[in-house]
């Protein structure tokens, strides 16, 4: 019998934190989820092999980057993104829409799509519903994200009412796109993403069109862009529930542990972010009493590992002292190490959440996390 190409099994609840696998073609995605962000062919300063033993199941491609460089049609000629990195586990691409939004002084906004001007070199280039589609299909994605504007912050409801309506009208062109490549949509999934700002109303407007049209799984777009930590999760008290309990739910972009924490126990099954690989090559580590920062002198004499309760090679292996020599002298080991520590740490995360839903203890693990994070580092010697 053939494999479906995508199933979502919701395995348990402990409040409305989920547990589940989503299966697809290249393999099965154990969520609570997070996925490191590969943004141009590459999870920054660590080996492939390396992201899998963390224990990732998936990770993130960025389609404005990979379109520019080194183009669509290149890497369809060379087998596509997973094969071009050495990856063979699933990918999900962004839509572009994100990156290219975020171009406010180069590009130009219209009902066909977004017209814009590289960052590279300047070249002109159009990203549609079509488009968009195309391209994550040439790229051989696993999981396909709709196109959509991600509305500004802050915006009046006027404001976010008109971007949210544009949102879900490329949102039925990319469905329909994205049916007429039926090669690659054979194998992949496409996920629809919600917007609407801060406002309930229109979040369930969205989630209305979005359900209408029909998608594999739904994302939570629009948060985690500048609106501060309580009213991302006042959004997620109502915008989470509104999306179909039998698909995954994904809130895109986010971010510090906490985050993570907090989202879970609203029902969000998948996260993304550049946070914890662009810390570390920052020199900032997150262990389980909070985030470290290793260019503090401080560490400088410090024996002790980073992270007793983490595996991580920069926690087994090595001592503070030696990790802040790396960060302090612009080695790049230090950036490696502290790459896959914080990577192990987010996906050790994902693991106990997993694990304390599994066992109906996902409340008193949550309490006990927030007080070991927020508790602070342990004492200097």
């Amino acid at each position: 019998m053939t494999q479906p190409r995508f199933v979502f099994q919701h395995l348990t609840s402990d409040g409305a934190a989920r547990l589940g696998v989503i299966s697809l073609k290249r393999g099965d995605i154990r969520t609570p989820a997070f996925m490191p962000v590969g943004t141009a062919g590459t999870v920054k300063a660590i080996m492939p092999e390396d992201v899998a033993a963390t224990g990732a199941d998936i990770i993130l491609g960025n389609t404005y980057h990979l379109m520019l460089r080194p183009g669509a049609d290149r890497m369809e000629r060379l087998g596509g993104l997973h094969k071009f990195m050495d990856w063979s586990g699933p990918i999900l691409t962004d839509s572009g829409g994100y990156q290219v939004m975020s171009l406010t002084d180069l590009r130009t906004m219209t009902e066909e799509g977004v017209t814009f001007a590289s960052h590279i070199d300047g070249s002109r280039h159009l990203i549609s519903p079509e488009t968009s589609m195309k391209i994550q299909c040439q790229l051989g994605s696993d999981i396909i994200m709709a196109f959509d504007e991600c509305t500004p912050y802050p915006a009046t409801h006027e404001e976010a009412a008109k971007s949210m309506a544009l949102s879900m009208r490329w949102a039925k062109r990319s469905r329909t796109a994205f049916d007429s490549h039926t090669g690659h949509a054979a194998q992949a999934a496409l996920f629809g993403i919600q917007q609407g700002s801060m406002f309930e109303d229109l979040r369930q407007r969205s989630t209305d069109a979005l359900t209408e049209i029909g998608f594999d799984g739904y994302a939570v777009g629009g948060l985690a862009v500048g609106e501060g930590h309580e009213e991302m999760l006042r959004v997620l008290d109502f915008s989470a529930p509104m999306l179909p309990q039998d698909r995954p739910r994904y809130l895109m972009g986010v971010g510090k542990p906490p985050d993570l924490v907090e989202a879970v126990a609203r029902g969000i099954d998948m996260f993304d972010c550049v946070l914890p690989t662009r810390s570390a090559r920052n020199g900032q580590a997150f262990t389980w009493r909070g985030p470290v920062n290793l260019k503090n002198a401080r560490h400088r004499d410090d024996t002790r590992p980073l992270d007793a309760d983490c595996a991580s090679a920069a926690s087994t292996r090595f001592s503070r002292a030696y990790l802040h020599h790396l960060i302090r002298c612009g080695e790049i080991l230090g950036a490696m190490l502290l790459t896959q520590h914080n990577l192990r740490f987010y996906q050790d995360l994902m693991a106990a959440m997993r694990q304390h839903i599994q066992a109906q203890t996902f409340e008193a693990f949550r309490a006990d996390f927030h007080e070991r994070y927020n508790g602070g580092d342990i004492p200097p010697l």
